[in-house]
């Protein structure tokens, strides 16, 4: 069952390391935004399936990423978010990772969802039959070494 969560209202989620972002909830309009950054358009034909992840998650993050705790500069003194910081943030390998796992697999297991369900009885193998012959006998039992 498909749990529709309503709220439009940001939400934090933490990151590790003393990081915490909060994020809008991921809406398909938010994706279509993602989708259409320049960044993505400007990648490389033979980009790997890593660097376009890489940088579809900042363009993702720069929509969606609207305030964070624990991020500071060299002095450690606390930095207000903005897109170089973001794409500064998903370069530390944790930090892309959990942001990752957790926000943008998120929308991503709801496309997944609807590839797993179970054949209708009547699709394509409603008709189908069994071609291997039965068993003449049980197997017998591996002896113990």
């Amino acid at each position: 069952m498909l749990k529709l969560n309503l709220s439009n209202k940001p939400a934090w989620l933490d990151l590790g390391h003393g990081v915490r972002v909060r994020l809008l909830p991921l809406t398909t309009a938010l994706m279509v935004a993602a989708r259409n950054d320049q960044t993505i358009a400007d990648l490389p034909q033979d980009a790997t399936d890593e660097q376009s992840a890489l940088v579809f998650a900042k363009a993702l993050g720069r929509l969606a990423i609207t305030g964070w705790e624990g991020v500071g500069d060299e002095d450690g003194q606390p930095v207000d978010v903005s897109p170089e910081g973001i794409d500064a943030l998903l370069d530390v390998w944790p930090l892309f990772e959990a942001f990752q796992t957790e926000y943008v697999a998120g929308g991503l297991l709801l496309d997944q969802e609807k590839n797993v369900s179970s054949p209708l009885p009547g699709g394509s193998s409603a008709g189908a039959t069994g071609i291997a012959e039965p068993a003449k006998a049980n197997a017998r039992t591996a002896r113990k070494p």
